[in-house]
């Protein structure tokens, strides 16, 4: 049985992945892993992140392009640049407050 910790980072938060050179803004949060076992083993199993974590769904963005990722808590670190997102729907989902920070433009629908 998979025990659900309890979530590092909050939506709103801006993060950056750990390796890859991508950041993003989370828009939610899954105690632990909810997606198709297809897309986890498609991960090489050296770096094949444990089940039994929080995975967070982001806007992302890189150099090249804006996508969702879906990422592993072991893999994201809080983004200290202060450079806001540039990700197309950032402004369907937030609002950025005064402190540069991102709050949810619906709250209750998290």
């Amino acid at each position: 049985m998979i025990k659900a910790r309890t979530a590092k980072f909050q939506i709103g938060q801006i993060v950056r992945h750990r390796v890859f050179s991508f950041r993003g803004v989370i828009f939610d949060i899954d105690p632990e892993f909810n997606n198709t076992e297809e897309w986890w083993l498609s991960i090489p199993e050296e770096v094949r992140p444990h089940k039994d974590q929080p995975f967070y769904h982001l806007l992302a963005e890189n150099a090249e392009s804006e996508y969702v990722a879906y990422v592993s808590e072991q893999n994201l670190v809080p983004d200290e640049s202060g450079e806001p997102i540039r990700h197309s729907q950032v402004a369907e989902i937030f609002i950025k407050d005064k402190s540069g920070g991102y709050r949810p433009r619906h709250p209750l629908l998290n």
